[in-house]
C-alpha cells in the first residue's frame, strides 16, 4: 500500500472489463478501479453491486486501486 494514499469504502456499479469497475464512493464520487494484483493473483472475482475498499491517488482522483471484496 502506497503511504499516501486515500482509502476509502465504495460500491462496484459497472464492469468494465475483467479487472476495470466503475466505482461509487461513499462521498458520491464515481471513479475508475483496476484489480490489485493481490486480488489477480488469488483470482478473486467482483461483480457490480459488490461493496469494495478502494485505494486512491491523491495526485489523480479519477481512478483507484480495489483492494479488498468485502463478504
Amino acid at each position: 500500500m502506497a503511504k499516501d494514499a486515500i482509502k476509502m469504502a465504495g460500491k462496484v456499479i459497472h464492469a468494465h472489463n475483467a479487472s476495470e469497475f466503475d466505482v461509487l464512493l461513499e462521498n458520491n464520487l464515481t471513479i475508475r478501479g483496476h484489480v490489485s494484483g493481490k486480488m489477480k493473483l488469488h483470482h478473486i472475482k467482483i461483480i457490480p453491486g459488490d461493496k469494495v475498499d478502494v485505494e486512491i491517488s491523491p495526485y489523480d482522483l479519477s481512478k483507484g486501486r480495489i483492494v479488498y471484496r468485502h463478504k
